[in-house]
């Protein structure tokens, strides 16, 4: 009888983790979806936002296709090697 229910709270507590990490996962999204779009030659004229988005980017790993992940990125690009290719 003790095992039952011991059973039943590991997988209550199983439930709860995963329910919680949904959560988040559904929240962290939703940051991410209300963040305004910016365009490479914003994040160039702001290059401290580039490089918190580009960091932001790199900390997390689902959002790195987004299109601010990208453009920061490119912008960040053409202000340190002069250009998109970094070849001279």
């Amino acid at each position: 009888m003790k095992k039952n229910i011991f059973l039943v709270f590991i997988t209550a507590i199983v439930i709860a983790v995963t329910a919680l990490k949904f959560a988040n996962a559904e929240s962290n999204e939703a940051k991410v979806n209300n963040k305004q779009e910016q365009s490479v030659a914003w994040y160039i004229a702001n290059p401290k936002e580039a490089h918190d988005q580009n960091k932001e980017c790199h900390d997390n790993v689902s959002i790195q296709s987004t299109p601010n992940c990208v453009n920061s990125l490119h912008a960040l690009q053409i202000s340190f090697v002069g250009g998109s290719t970094g070849r001279r």
